[in-house]
């Protein structure tokens, strides 16, 4: 639980064992790839304590006719450190020192994760997805948690706007709270703003969340998170992947149906929206750029790099190496994220190296290889094709050209503006912080530009920045980003409702939703 990209990691080391059978020993050396620290060799001597930890992998034979191996999300969002099956060690204290060994006995399982249980707001839903079981060769499932209106189950008449919610994994709505906020909760302190406290914040913004959801004149809509955690994320990122699989149209064509039958959706593209930051903030703009009829709008939060030319710090096009700035006498290393201050708290270099310590092919479960996997095509080992050499930085300016022509968002938008900008026009909706701690906001730059430069049609959306505002701002300047954040489930709503109001077909149901 002490892993992570920020400068308070502790150390990690990773090895890949292949058919290791109960009882038998395999040895972690020198050779076993490590973050920070590059070597076990390079650790300074002293008393440390270890643990270590199996990150399971199972066989898919994928419909491509290519076997990987891949640890398969059992229910807890594809994160290692918590998966139910794995095997890990008690922590024990040892001393390391040139020629030391230590034994160490993988005894303890994570336990399963219990179904979730429906309430009175909150329902669950669960598919089988032909398509994407066809594409790896094992029973695969989609879900989603929908929170139902006020009066869902007295208005049995009703049918209802459906807002997708995109996000990472979530087992709930932890922004919407049915009780008051727990006097005997423990103030925190949130490094990210700076501010003691924040748990209760969040608890007592839940809670006013769910005293306007039940309100007489709130707007009574399905609000819906959908997980699609897989094999290689948390997070499918809601598209068509040639590594991922068919993720787009699975969610299109069998879960979204799913939904509005069981939950009485209005069932028209006019009825959709989304919305979402980061991860959420990609897929709510890719979603509504590759079904452009779908969904009548999209408020895209901090998102993922949606050009290229700014994959974070790096331009995958005209950059030789993801690692360094190249002079004729110097390297400047990529810094991959700050804090407000404009100070680096970890470069790009890092990032990789964090990555490749927990899994190697692209199977670390984090950032940089899902993005790989999403965008990239398959390469010639089965495995996700590198964007760049993970320790050297060098960049794969062939792949690069694969990911613009299928994921840039800004340059498919581009290409395609005669016929998908009439699609688009009055949808799209972006938000970012000017000092975001990835530095998404310059990808957001490249994308205005462009978005400002259409005609026949104009965008007729809008781009917003929050000043000196970090990830993930999403698009309210009368609030500080800390509390902006909480607000999701209402802060886009106003927009949703005028946008119906405007767009809905002549005869269209805008009226028993709103009882």
């Amino acid at each position: 639980m002490q892993i992570d990209d920020t400068a308070r990691t502790q150390m990690v080391f990773g090895l890949t064992v292949d058919g290791w059978k109960p009882g038998a020993a395999t040895v972690v050396d020198d050779s076993a790839f490590g973050y920070p620290i590059r070597s076990l060799k390079d650790v300074p001597t002293g008393d440390y304590y270890v643990q270590a930890v199996l990150n399971r992998y199972e066989t898919f034979h994928r419909s491509d006719g290519t076997p990987v191996k891949l640890h398969m999300d059992q229910g807890e969002g594809q994160h290692w450190n918590v998966s139910p099956g794995n095997l890990y060690s008690k922590p024990q204290k040892i001393h390391v020192e040139p020629g030391a060994t230590a034994a160490i006995t993988l005894d303890q399982e994570i336990p399963p994760i219990p179904d979730a249980k429906d309430t009175k707001y909150i329902r669950h839903l669960k598919i089988k997805s032909e398509l994407l079981t066809k594409f790896w060769g094992r029973p695969m499932y989609l879900s989603a948690i929908v929170l139902v209106p006020e009066g869902f189950d007295q208005h049995t008449e009703a049918h209802f706007p459906l807002i997708i919610f995109h996000d990472h994994f979530s087992d709930g709505f932890d922004d919407f709270r049915t009780e008051p906020p727990d006097p005997n909760l423990k103030p925190d302190y949130s490094e990210r703003f700076h501010l003691a406290g924040y748990n209760r914040i969040q608890q007592q913004e839940a809670y006013k969340f769910y005293q306007q959801w039940i309100s007489p004149k709130f707007p009574r809509v399905l609000i819906v998170k959908i997980n699609h955690a897989n094999p290689f994320y948390d997070d499918s990122y809601a598209v068509d992947s040639a590594n991922v699989g068919p993720y787009g149209a699975a969610i299109e064509t069998e879960l979204i149906p799913a939904i509005e039958k069981q939950f009485r959706g209005i069932g028209q593209g006019w009825a959709r929206f989304m919305y979402g930051g980061s991860t959420g903030g990609w897929e709510a703009l890719a979603v509504q750029v590759f079904y452009p009829d779908h969904y009548n709008g999209t408020f895209a939060a901090c998102p993922d790099p949606i050009d290229f030319r700014a994959y974070t710090t790096i331009n995958l096009y005209d950059d030789t190496n993801a690692f360094f700035l190249q002079g004729a006498h110097k390297q400047v290393p990529q810094p991959s994220m700050r804090n407000y201050l404009g100070q680096t708290l970890a470069q790009q270099r890092d990032n990789n190296a964090y990555e490749l310590a927990l899994g190697d092919h692209g199977r670390s479960g984090e950032q940089y290889d899902i993005w790989q996997a999403v965008f990239g095509p398959v390469g010639a080992d089965g495995y996700p094709q590198p964007i760049f050499d993970k320790e050297t930085g060098v960049i794969d300016h062939k792949t690069a050209e694969y990911w613009k022509e299928h994921y840039d968002l800004r340059a498919i938008m581009e290409k395609n503006w005669p016929t998908l900008g009439p699609k688009l026009q009055g949808k799209i909706h972006i938000y970012v912080g000017s000092a975001d701690t990835y530095f998404l906001n310059n990808a957001v730059y490249y994308t205005e530009d462009f978005l400002k430069s259409t005609k026949n049609p104009p965008y007729d959306g809008e781009v917003k920045y929050g000043e000196k505002a970090e990830h993930c701002w999403n698009g309210d300047p009368t609030q500080p980003n800390y509390m902006s954040r909480l607000h999701y489930n209402t802060m886009y709503l106003p927009k949703i409702l005028d946008r119906i109001e405007k767009t809905a077909p002549q005869g269209a149901d805008v009226t028993s939703w709103r009882y």
